[in-house]
């Protein structure tokens, strides 16, 4: 199957598993738009502000490993819309919401229900995608996160204009993307790999000959299932893949801490930098502009220059940006503007590997696990850095604050200068491999006495 053609039926999962991302980037960067009514509205402090802010951030912490064990105990497809129903709901309910109380604990369940999606909708494309085309799909992932953040600015900023209760419109309109999405997802096959690693043999070739033809059997698909069967996380770990999970977890949590406190305090950062009202949240729109495009240029270059290179130079030169930033804080607003674009554009690179590499990196009986955990490692940095943005720029100045967000970009560069691995070109199967080839299930067979 890793050498089939890309089909229709490869591009329509592609689009349906793009609706996590997207509900991601909308929900987190909606309530930037947001705060700006909430605050004043609700008394919020800059504390409350930040929990607020990263509330949805702590959900996907803990969705994101729950989803990622579930989805490898019970199987990818059940859960591919359940998680969605649960965030129509929490979104209209937000609407009601009159205490950060309340916000707070909707927010958080939303984000449970988008991080359990992660592990869900990744795993099921990379175990379908053929090898040529798996980078650039799941890759693709992160460009609807950042279409999903552009739509949430312009749609925050026209509902600002409706009045007092715009942002409870804002934060409950996530519902209506979600209900397309769940309805889009209805129908789709279960993962022929998870089926045939848990024995259901005769469930994965209906499968596989649905999707790809009367031809395609069992047989087609790699034995790693046959190799390591029903080894747990903690086997896997034990095993040698602890160093790629450390990888995966910093490397992660580097990429995102900087973008995520941009988006969840975009129009206030940009208001510290002399861009205020519309203008600022015109200019959180720009920049996901320019962070999409430069996810669609990283798109371009997976295949050809390979992971690693492209993770360590969107790292350096993305850190640089942020440095001048820091450094310059006082700049005209165009310089300011061209080097927040300049950041969003060659950031792109670590934002796609951010799915490519975990989803290479793991074996099927563990892919939704890693994928969760590693999810949820990220997080935790994530959800520390957006709760404190409001105390640094109030504390350091936004001066400060930049270069506090480059110097984990450089923590990011040196790590993958360390530890990066290349994945370009293998199979499924060969890239979860260690090299030299380990023998998973012998770790958890007792030693020779």
């Amino acid at each position: 199957m890793d050498d089939a053609p890309l089909s229709r039926f490869h591009k329509k999962l592609a689009l349906y598993s793009s609706g996590g991302p997207f509900l991601d980037g909308y929900v987190l960067s909606i309530i930037g738009v947001a705060m700006v009514q909430i605050s004043p509205q609700l008394d919020l402090s800059s504390s409350a502000e930040g929990l607020i802010g990263a509330s949805a951030l702590i959900g996907i912490f803990l969705g994101a490993f729950v989803g990622g064990y579930l989805t490898d105990k019970f199987g990818r497809q059940v859960l591919y819309t359940i998680d969605l129903v649960a965030i129509i709901g929490c979104s209209v309910a937000q609407f009601w919401a009159n205490d950060p109380v309340w916000l707070f604990v909707l927010r958080l369940l939303i984000g449970m229900a988008v991080g359990a999606d992660y592990p869900i909708a990744t795993s099921l494309l990379a175990e379908f995608t053929p090898r040529r085309y798996r980078g650039p799909l799941l890759g693709g992932l992160v460009v609807m996160w950042f279409v999903g953040a552009a739509v949430a600015y312009i749609v925050g900023e026209l509902l600002l204009q409706t009045g007092d209760d715009g942002w409870r419109w804002m934060l409950a309109s996530a519902a209506l993307p979600a209900t397309v999405i769940v309805l889009l997802r209805l129908g789709t096959p279960e993962s022929p790999r998870w089926l045939a690693n848990k024995g259901r043999v005769e469930e994965a070739e209906a499968v596989l000959k649905k999707v790809y033809g009367p031809e395609a059997t069992i047989a087609d698909l790699p034995d790693e299932a046959e190799e390591r069967e029903n080894v747990d996380l903690k086997a896997i770990l034990r095993a040698g893949y602890g160093g790629r999970m450390l990888y995966i977890s910093v490397f992660w949590t580097c990429s995102i801490v900087p973008l995520f406190a941009i988006y969840a305090f975009g129009p206030k950062i940009l208001g510290a930098l002399k861009l205020e009202g519309s203008l600022a949240n015109v200019g959180s729109a720009l920049i996901t502009v320019m962070f999409l495009i430069g996810c669609v240029i990283a798109l371009l270059f997976v295949n050809r220059i390979g992971r690693r290179p492209l993770v360590i130079h969107s790292f350096v030169w993305s850190g640089l940006a942020l440095l001048l930033l820091g450094v310059f804080p006082g700049a005209p607003a165009a310089v300011i503007m061209v080097l927040f674009a300049v950041y969003a554009l060659i950031i792109g690179g670590t934002q796609i590997l951010q799915w490519i590499y975990p989803n290479e990196l793991f074996p099927t009986e563990v892919r939704g696990s890693a994928v969760g955990l590693a999810s949820s490692a990220s997080r935790i940095g994530a959800a520390v850095g957006t709760y404190l943005v409001p105390m640094a720029l109030t504390g350091w100045g936004i001066g400060g604050t930049m270069i506090a967000a480059a110097a984990i970009n450089a923590v990011g560069a040196v790590v993958s200068v360390l530890w990066a691995p290349e994945t370009r070109g293998m199979a499924l199967h060969e890239a979860a491999a260690l090299t030299p080839r380990t023998d998973v299930a012998a770790a958890e067979r007792p030693a020779a006495v």
